[in-house]
């Protein structure tokens, strides 16, 4: 058994963390209303009904994709995390991406943070790490 490529890894962990948050989040905020109904997890990261489905979305993906497709996973959301930081910090803290996603700045460190390590784990795993296993 080989042991896990870094972006097996990160998928899968990532994946767990941003499934519980997208659940988590719905005790705080189920709103899918106008960008002004938000609410914070732990009293920090601003979160609303269409931010917790996305991060339900993408840490399902993360799950799914943490066998052959792991590298692939870990460079699109590393990047596509990296975009919505920059965008997050560029439009300012206490405001929405595309006037829906409520961010602020603890959620841009979070989303960079994510991001960076997203495209640091696909680039040292091997390509190796992404193609399906040939059947018997």
């Amino acid at each position: 058994m080989q042991p896990a490529s870094p972006a097996r890894l990160y998928a899968t962990v990532v994946g767990a963390v941003l499934t519980i948050a997208g659940i988590i989040g719905f005790f705080y905020s189920s709103s899918f209303g106008s960008p002004g109904s938000v609410d914070k997890i732990f009293g920090v990261f601003a979160v609303n009904g269409w931010h917790n489905v996305l991060h339900l979305a993408t840490g399902l993906l993360g799950l799914a994709a943490a066998g052959y497709l792991a590298r692939t996973y870990a460079l699109t959301f590393g990047l596509l995390y990296v975009v919505v930081a920059v965008w997050g910090f560029i439009i300012g803290g206490g405001d929405s991406i595309l006037g829906i996603v409520p961010v602020n700045t603890a959620d841009n460190v979070l989303h960079l943070i994510i991001g960076v390590l997203g495209l640091a784990a696909g680039a040292a795993s091997p390509v190796a790490a992404n193609t399906r296993p040939a059947p018997a």
